[in-house]
C-alpha cells in the first residue's frame, strides 16, 4: 500500500518573490495602517484646530512609539521563534511541539503589557508629556489627546504584534484585514466626531480609540483559531525560557522603536530649544518636525513591511539549511526596498511644500522650516532601506546581537549625539542637518555587515548542497 504523501511547506519550496510579495504586502498594509492612526489625527487636527494642534501630536508620538516597539518585541520575537521551530520541526517532531507555546506566551505578554503601558500613562500624564518637550500652550491639547488615546494602548499593541503572529501562522491576508478595518472606523469616525460634531482633539483620539479596539478584537478571534497550531489556555501561561527566547529574537526591532522613541523626546526637547533661539519660535518647529516625522514613518512603513514580510521566508529556511533561498530573499528584499526608497527621496526633494501643505495652512515661516526640513534631514532617504532590512535579516537567522547592534546605529550611536553637538554650533539648522549624515553613516555600516554575514551564508550553502 502506497504512503500518503506528506505536502512540503510552501516555504521551502515557493518562488521567492512570489513569497516575498506574498508575505510582504500584508506587513505593508499593516505598518502603513499603525502610521496612518497618527497621520490621519494630524490631518483632521490640523484642518480643525491648527499648529498647536499638530504640535500637541507631536508630543503625545513618543507614546505611541513606545507602544509600537512592544509590539514588535513580541510580535517579532514571537513570530521568529515560532517559524524556526516550524522549520526545525520537519526534522524534530519536538521542535513543532514547543511552537505552539513561542505563540501563546507571545499573545499574552502582547496584551498584558498593553495594560501597563496604558495604566502608566493614566498616572503620570502630565510630568511625561512635560517630559516628552510640551510647551504650556501646547499642552492642554496633548493633555486631552494622551489621556484617550492611551485606553486603545492594549488593543493597538495586541492589533500590530499579533499581525506578525497571524502571518507566521501563514495568514498575511487576514493581518492586512484586520489592520485595514481598524484604519477605516477610524478615519470615518475622525470626520464625523472632529468636523461634524466637532469635538476636536478629544474626536480624533475617541475615533483613533474605537478603530483599534476593533482591530485588536479579530486578532484575538483570528490567534483564537490558528490553521497551523491549536492555541490553548495552558499556551497562555507565560514561561521563563519562552519569554527568554522571544524577547531575544524581537530586541533589534524593539530597540529600533525604542531609540526612536528616545530620539524622538530628545528632538522635542531640542525643536523648543533651539526654535525659541530663532525666528521660527517654539511651536512651529515642534508642528512642521511632527508632521514631516510621520510622512517618514509611511514611507518607513514599506520598507519595515518588506523587512518583516522576508522574515517568515528567512526564519523557516534558515532552520531547514535551505541557505541559498536565504540569500536570494535577503536580495530580492533590498532591491524592493531601494526602489521605495529611491521614489521616497524624489517626492521629499521635489513636492515638499505640496505634502506639508495637506496638514493645513500656517505662516510663511511655518512652511519655511517645513521645506528645509523635508529636504535637508531627509537627504539620504534613498538609503534608509538598508538599516531595517539588514537588522530584520540578522533577527530572522537568530542572531539577535546583530540586530540589535543595526537596530541602535541609525538614532542612537549616530544621529542622537549628532543632534545634541552640531546645533550649539550652527543653532536649530544642526538638527536639520545631523539627519543626513546619520543616514550615510548607518547604511555603511549595514552594507559591510550584510556582506560579512552572506559570505558565511555561501560558505553554509556549499556545506549542505
Amino acid at each position: 500500500m502506497d504512503k500518503p504523501q506528506i505536502k512540503e511547506n510552501p516555504l521551502a519550496t515557493e518562488k521567492i518573490s512570489s513569497l516575498l510579495w506574498k508575505f510582504a504586502l500584508p506587513s505593508i498594509v499593516a505598518m502603513l495602517v499603525s502610521s496612518l492612526y497618527n497621520i490621519v489625527d494630524q490631518f483632521f487636527i490640523g484642518r480643525s484646530v491648527g499648529e498647536l494642534g499638530n504640535a500637541a501630536t507631536n508630543i503625545s508620538f513618543p507614546l505611541s512609539i513606545s507602544g509600537v516597539a512592544i509590539a514588535l518585541l513580541f510580535g517579532i520575537g514571537g513570530a521568529s521563534v515560532f517559524n524556526i521551530a516550524v522549520g526545525q520541526g520537519e526534522q524534530d517532531s519536538t521542535k513543532k511541539e514547543q511552537a505552539v507555546f513561542y505563540m501563546g506566551n507571545a499573545a499574552a505578554l502582547l496584551f498584558g503589557c498593553g495594560l501597563v503601558l496604558c495604566l502608566l500613562t493614566q498616572l503620570f500624564l502630565e510630568p511625561m508629556l512635560l517630559f516628552f518637550g510640551s510647551p504650556e500652550d501646547v499642552l492642554p491639547f496633548a493633555r486631552t489627546y494622551t489621556r484617550i488615546v492611551s485606553f486603545g494602548f492594549p488593543f493597538f499593541i495586541f492589533a500590530t504584534g499579533g499581525g506578525h503572529l497571524i502571518r507566521a501562522d501563514g495568514r498575511p491576508n487576514y493581518t492586512m484585514f484586520c489592520n485595514l478595518t481598524g484604519a477605516v472606523i477610524n478615519t470615518v469616525l475622525d470626520a464625523l466626531f472632529v468636523f461634524g460634531f466637532r469635538w476636536g482633539m478629544a474626536g480624533a483620539a475617541a475615533a483613533t480609540v474605537i478603530g483599534q479596539v476593533i482591530s485588536g478584537g479579530m486578532a484575538m478571534w483570528l490567534l483564537a483559531h490558528c490553521q497551523t497550531v491549536r492555541l490553548q489556555k495552558k499556551h497562555l501561561i507565560l514561561r521563563s525560557n519562552y519569554i527568554l527566547r522571544i524577547t531575544s529574537l524581537g530586541m533589534a526591532p524593539c530597540i529600533n522603536q525604542f531609540a526612536m522613541m528616545v530620539l524622538q523626546i530628545v528632538m522635542n526637547k531640542s525643536l523648543k530649544h533651539y526654535g525659541m533661539l530663532s525666528e521660527y519660535g517654539e511651536a512651529v518647529p515642534l508642528a512642521c518636525a511632527g508632521i514631516i516625522t510621520k510622512v517618514n514613518q509611511v514611507f518607513l512603513s514599506f520598507i519595515i513591511g518588506i523587512s518583516q514580510g522576508l522574515q517568515p521566508i528567512v526564519s523557516f529556511n534558515y532552520g531547514a539549511k535551505k541557505y541559498q533561498r536565504v540569500k536570494e530573499g535577503y536580495r530580492k528584499a533590498c532591491t524592493c526596498g531601494f526602489v521605495i526608497a529611491l521614489t521616497a527621496f524624489l517626492l521629499f526633494q521635489f513636492a515638499p511644500e505640496r505634502i506639508i501643505s495637506i496638514f493645513g495652512d500656517g505662516s510663511d515661516a511655518y512652511y519655511r522650516f517645513a521645506t528645509s526640513y523635508f529636504r535637508i534631514f531627509l537627504f539620504f532617504t534613498f538609503l534608509n532601506f538598508s538599516q531595517k532590512i539588514t537588522s530584520n535579516y540578522f533577527t530572522a537567522i537568530g542572531k539577535p546581537k546583530g540586530g540589535i547592534f543595526l537596530s541602535l546605529t541609525q538614532q542612537i550611536l549616530f544621529l542622537l549625539p549628532l543632534i545634541l553637538i552640531l546645533p550649539i554650533y550652527t543653532g536649530i539648522d544642526g538638527i536639520m542637518y545631523a539627519g543626513p549624515i546619520a543616514d550615510l553613516a548607518s547604511a555603511i555600516v549595514a552594507f559591510c555587515m550584510a556582506a560579512y554575514e552572506l559570505k558565511k551564508t555561501q560558505y553554509r550553502n556549499k556545506l549542505y548542497r
